[in-house]
């Protein structure tokens, strides 16, 4: 069994340390946001940190009624701009909290006023050290290059503050309950690999959601590229309609995310365009009504709150991802040209 896969089956006893060992440290750091009347959030992050910054964004303004914006590092990093940022809430996420650009921006941040808090899985890192708050992904040691656990933890940390933030109780104990539907997901692996093999020379294709699975879009078309080498590339389903759907040809490989919620209605649309194009699509959801359209139809028999299904929806791409590596003959723990800690500045 590869590190990859053995990891993404950790991922429910991850979510439950997490929750365990750091709500005081999100108690804490939600207490001072109130006290210092933060009224914006800042996330710098890179590759899969920067999808769960996107998940960040739409959870705290959505759940929370901060403002998230989305930090270009080089703004310090090349630009050495100055802000304002007292009120603001600086966050870096990195996994291993060595990501060179990340770790300066938040040290620039901190001496501009802002409140700092680092999400990462390594407690000794630059990152901890430079923040004034750390959340810790209680990950263990990832061995696969593509991330899996440190993943779905940080989504956890993000979740975590939000519900600290908001007095939300049953928040925490709803994330809990999403480590026993993640548990739930991974029995589809055997139905998953199955119908891996139709999909052999897939070499290009698109992943669309919206609204919080977004970053599920994103993150699973990353999984694809670092694994199998494709040219998949994730798009919000409302910008998809905005161009680049006239690129979908016949067979063209399609995965949608498509949980029950506000989104689902896009979703179906999406679902029902595809299929007049006569693309290949393959979707999960847990709606009979969407599955109807998919070539390949993934039924996720789940049922939890929108707010964390990109917890669970990306298990089955990160299940896609580790196999398709292993049927066209690649190492799913050992993508060429990576390495499992990235410095750019």
């Amino acid at each position: 069994m590869s590190n990859m896969l053995k990891e993404i089956h950790q991922q429910p006893d991850v979510i439950k340390k997490l929750v365990g060992q750091e709500l005081h440290a999100a108690e804490k750091l939600a207490a001072e946001i109130r006290q210092r009347d933060i009224r914006l959030v800042t996330i710098a992050a890179r590759g899969t940190s920067d999808h769960a910054a996107i998940y960040g964004k739409y959870l705290l303004e959505i759940q929370n009624a901060i403002p998230v914006a989305l930090a270009d590092c080089s703004v310090f990093t090349l630009y050495h701009a100055a802000m304002r940022l007292e009120n603001t809430l600086v966050i870096g996420i990195s996994q291993s909290g060595e990501a060179t650009d990340v770790a300066e921006y938040l040290e620039c941040s901190k001496t501009l006023g802002a409140v700092t808090l680092a999400i990462t899985n390594e407690p000794d890192s630059r990152l901890s050290r430079i923040a004034d708050h750390t959340i810790l992904c209680h990950a263990g040691h990832e061995l696969g290059v593509a991330a899996t656990k440190t993943y779905t933890s940080t989504l956890a940390a993000i979740y975590l503050l939000s519900a600290c933030l908001s007095g939300d109780a049953a928040g925490i104990q709803k994330l809990l309950s999403c480590a026993d539907a993640m548990r739930d997901v991974l029995k589809m692996q055997d139905q998953i690999f199955d119908k891996v093999e139709r999909y052999r020379y897939m070499t290009s294709g698109y992943v669309l959601s919206r609204g919080f699975n977004y970053c599920t879009a994103l993150e699973a078309a990353l999984k694809l590229a670092e694994t199998s080498y494709l040219g998949m590339l994730g798009y919000s389903a409302a910008d998809f309609l905005h161009g680049p759907i006239a690129a979908v040809h016949e067979d063209q490989a399609c995965f949608l995310i498509a949980p029950p919620g506000r989104t689902f209605d896009g979703m179906m649309d999406m679902a029902a365009r595809l299929k007049e194009r006569k693309a290949e699509t393959i979707i999960l959801s847990s709606e009979d009504q969407i599955l109807a359209l998919a070539t390949t139809p993934f039924k996720i028999d789940v049922e939890l709150d929108e707010d964390l299904s990109p917890l669970i929806y990306i298990i089955p791409g990160q299940l896609f991802a580790c196999k398709l590596a292993q049927v066209k003959g690649y190492d799913p723990d050992r993508p060429r040209g990576l390495t499992k800690v990235t410095l750019t500045r």
